[in-house]
């Protein structure tokens, strides 16, 4: 791998290429892990920071374990442009890897900045010999029988592990955070709990549970504090606390509070709680037809006309004009 290039889990606003191939037999789960977070990130950022291809060995559509394929854009080029090759294997990459594709992996990783593997992706990265010396996880039930196969590879139950500049992950839930931790050290927390929120993403809850407007999901690295006020400013969309009144709620000075998202999130947690309520009048200007003054007022504006000016800096244009006709 050309390690002499800088680590993609790096603060970094360049567009990344991203080659992912898919094995026959992945999970359609895993897949849609690895490429909806990346999706949704773009989306928020409003440009193609992640560029991600999907392929196959043959270029034809990848059957998934369920029986639906998975379109591809053509057929794996290990010569193709790349800064991360991701490979997503499934049932049968255990042992059924043709050994051209092993001879096309092991090529391009000479060439990209790194390389992953996603649940039985994995095995093929080991049998690659791409591992070996390397720390690596996959799916729980293999983990023995990975072991044994590859006892040079120091595997490990984690969700996921950053062995630089290997990845991998042991299924759909942990590709997940890791997707989403590839987003917040590129582009920062913000951004990573904005994807987190497109998909009410997470800790294990009830159906019975309100849906969060703001899911913190296994986002390694925040305070405790951080997540508390954030609560407070999620509960409090219509009627948004002031600073002082969430950092008297959290337990902490307001100086402390502003420090905390500074460090955390980088902007201050009124820039934060202005832009998680603009966040939340996105969805109801395009899922719902709600009158304009109405979603001002359940966001927690004074007026329409304030709401619509706050809106266009935000988002480029009015509520009016993004709403689909």
């Amino acid at each position: 791998m050309n390690s002499a290039n800088r680590s993609i889990f790096q603060s970094d606003p360049a567009p990344l290429r991203m080659t992912i191939l898919v094995v026959p037999g992945a999970s359609i789960l895993c897949v849609a892990s690895a490429i909806d977070p990346l999706r949704a990130a773009n989306r928020i950022a409003g440009e193609k920071l992640f560029d991600f291809r999907l392929v196959s060995a043959d270029g034809l559509p990848a059957l998934t374990s369920c029986g639906l394929p998975v379109a591809v854009e053509g057929v794996f080029d290990p010569c193709a442009p790349a800064d991360a090759l991701i490979v997503i294997g499934g049932f049968g990459a255990r042992s059924e890897t043709a050994k051209p594709v092993l001879a096309s992996i092991r090529r391009m990783a000479r060439t990209v900045r790194a390389i992953g593997g996603v649940e039985a992706g994995t095995w093929v990265l080991g049998h690659a010999g791409l591992l070996e010396n390397r720390a690596a996880t996959t799916h729980w039930e293999d983990l023995e029988d990975f072991s044994t196969a590859f006892p040079r590879t120091d595997i490990r139950p984690d969700r996921y592990v950053i062995d630089e500049p290997i990845f991998t992950a042991g299924g759909a839930s942990p590709t997940f955070d890791l997707m989403l931790h590839l987003v917040r050290s590129r582009l920062g927390m913000a951004i990573a709990l904005d994807v987190a929120s497109v998909f009410i993403y997470d800790q294990t809850r009830a159906a019975s549970d309100a849906q969060p407007l703001v899911s913190l999901g296994r986002l390694d690295g925040y305070d405790p504090r951080l997540a508390k006020a954030i609560r407070l400013m999620e509960g409090h969309i219509e009627r948004p606390l002031t600073t002082a009144a969430i950092a008297k709620r959290t337990g902490i000075s307001t100086r402390t509070l502003e420090t905390l998202f500074q460090r955390r999130i980088g902007e201050t947690p009124g820039a934060y709680a202005l832009r998680l309520r603009l966040n939340a009048a996105r969805r109801l200007v395009l899922d719902t037809s709600e009158p304009m003054a109405d979603i001002a007022t359940r966001t927690g504006f004074a007026s329409a006309a304030s709401f619509s000016r706050a809106f266009s800096t935000a988002f480029g244009m009015p509520p009016t004009r993004m709403r689909p006709a």
